[in-house]
């Protein structure tokens, strides 16, 4: 079998609640969310967001999509989470051009 030149894992080894997350990691920082979605306190998770769209249009065109991993909304705030194996030029491009576009910081999870 080849290796995936990223070291993604198998399906099967990401796979969480029936969803096949893009990386073990990815799942595992879902598997988290729901602990503090289930949990009590002032860092309960209200609201999780996957795979949130972020068109990039400047003067009236569209340029690229942004996929956030997640949108975590809580009960004093919102975070945007992507969680990261890889830094590539691509995302580092599209992290900065989203943040000039909107309202918003994204917070990268390794």
């Amino acid at each position: 079998m080849q290796r995936n030149k990223y070291g993604v894992a198998e399906k099967s080894e990401r796979t969480y609640g029936g969803k096949v997350y893009h990386s073990k990691a990815e799942m595992n920082y879902r598997k988290r969310l729901d602990l503090l979605k289930n949990a009590t306190g002032n860092d309960k998770v209200l609201k999780i967001e996957e795979q949130v769209p972020f068109p990039c249009v400047v003067n009236d065109r569209l340029v690229c999509k942004y996929v956030l991993d997640f949108r975590v909304t809580y009960k004093d705030r919102i975070e945007h989470i992507d969680v990261k194996g890889m830094r590539t030029v691509l995302y580092i491009t599209k992290k900065k051009l989203v943040e000039a576009l909107y309202p918003i910081q994204i917070i990268e999870v390794k």
